[in-house]
């Protein structure tokens, strides 16, 4: 027969069982339902105006009125050093799990040409690919060029002369201009600006010769007949610009494609990385984020996690190829 105290004992031990069983539940409910209690820095690799600044604002835009985070989300441009002021910044971040990151292709070249920042991009926490861009070679209205035939002959013509203007040195815009004079024979000197809004109205006021603005970049000068496009980076033509061939059409492999995606802190908990990708899934799925797809010819599938991760190593190996092609690494 069972004494009391065998009872006492058996319903002791059942109850430290079903107290440490829902303290373990609990927590990982609590974990799991990890909201940010003060406000977001989303930090911006690039100055206004650009893709990357566009891009930022309004997912901002979209979190705020869907009521997405309790707390606000507030866009930071750093684009000073090609990268250098924002990864840094990120890197540094005295609170991870505050701290993301809307980054470009030179989150893979300015850690390839700057080892001594001790910038790993594996340690960065992947949150969301919303998107892949696309460039195009832009010439401005009054230049009379139509044509790629007519781009090449001008700016060989002009030599050194002929100023193509990006955002950065040696990030994206820098190395499809080398990929240029160097496919084309051509000598164009590049001239850097910190953001892609500002570069499209040096073009749009006729203070530079070309640009290869990404479409949202761009589009608004276009729109108002000041600049024409004429070849675009990419596999097939853009829906944006039907009939501006592609550089494979005129027997030149010139495709390139810029990530659009939200990074994260280094050392960012797991419970916050877990919140910050439902929350950009929930972008990635509005009818706001899908109508400024199509509108400037972005597309590519959402990736996240460990996906992500994968394609940015994947980019970073062939960026380090390209960046010794041109002879900017060893």
């Amino acid at each position: 027969m069972t004494s009391h105290k065998q009872l006492w004992n058996s319903g002791f031990f059942g109850l430290i069982i079903v107290c440490t069983t829902m303290f373990f539940v609990l927590s990982g409910t609590a974990q799991a339902e990890w909201e940010p209690e003060k406000p977001i820095d989303l930090v911006i690799m690039a100055g206004k105006d650009g893709g990357a600044d566009k891009m930022a604002r309004l997912m901002q835009r979209i979190i705020e009125e869907n009521g997405w985070s309790p707390q606000r989300v507030i866009p930071i441009n750093r684009p000073g050093g090609s990268g250098v002021e924002a990864m840094t910044y990120l890197a540094r971040s005295p609170d991870p799990d505050y701290t993301l990151l809307v980054t470009l292709n030179s989150f893979y070249t300015t850690p390839l040409r700057q080892p001594k920042l001790q910038l790993d991009i594996e340690t960065f926490t992947p949150i969301a690919r919303m998107a892949e861009d696309n460039f195009v070679l832009w010439v401005h209205q009054n230049s009379g060029i139509t044509s790629l035939e007519a781009f090449v002959a001008a700016a060989r013509e002009k030599g050194e002369e002929w100023v193509m203007a990006g955002t950065g040195r040696h990030a994206e815009d820098h190395l499809l201009t080398q990929l240029l004079n160097l496919t084309f024979r051509l000598n164009m000197t590049y001239v850097p600006y910190k953001g892609g809004g500002k570069v499209a109205r040096q073009l749009a006021l006729g203070h530079i010769d070309s640009t290869v603005n990404n479409p949202s970049e761009q589009l608004e000068h276009y729109e108002a007949g000041l600049t024409v496009p004429v070849a675009v980076f990419s596999k097939e033509r853009l829906a944006t610009f039907p009939e501006t061939p592609t550089f494979r059409e005129r027997g030149e492999v010139l495709d390139y494609l810029m990530q659009r995606s939200v990074v994260g802190a280094p050392g960012m908990s797991a419970a916050a990385s877990a919140f910050y990708q439902d929350l950009f899934a929930k972008v990635f799925r509005s009818a706001e984020w899908m109508a400024y797809r199509n509108s400037k010819s972005l597309h590519g599938e959402l990736l996240q996690g460990d996906a992500l991760m994968e394609y940015w190593i994947a980019e970073r190996a062939a960026h380090h190829t390209m960046l010794r092609a041109l002879g900017i690494i060893d």
